[in-house]
């Protein structure tokens, strides 16, 4: 879904290259294993509470960054490498 596109590519764009292994299999735990891609999305920003096995400090990475506090523009996916 696009809005997921854009919140897990932007956030991707700004942590992946310094994660750590452990926090790298908790994104892949996060992105691959929720049956819907709706969950996500609303765990993220609030609207749902986040599973405890999904309540990670990558979920919390992921919720910061959709708060958005620096109020960058994400009208678009990130160029890729």
């Amino acid at each position: 879904m696009l809005e997921n596109g854009l919140l897990l590519s932007t956030f991707a764009a700004k942590h992946l290259h310094d994660l750590s292994p452990a926090l790298l299999d908790e994104y892949d735990n996060l992105i691959n294993n929720p049956t819907n891609d709706w969950d996500i999305f609303y765990w993220a920003s609030g609207v749902k509470p986040t599973p405890q096995e999904f309540d990670t400090k990558i979920m919390s990475m992921l919720k910061e960054h959709v708060q958005n506090n620096d109020r960058e523009a994400r009208i678009k996916q990130p160029d890729l490498y």
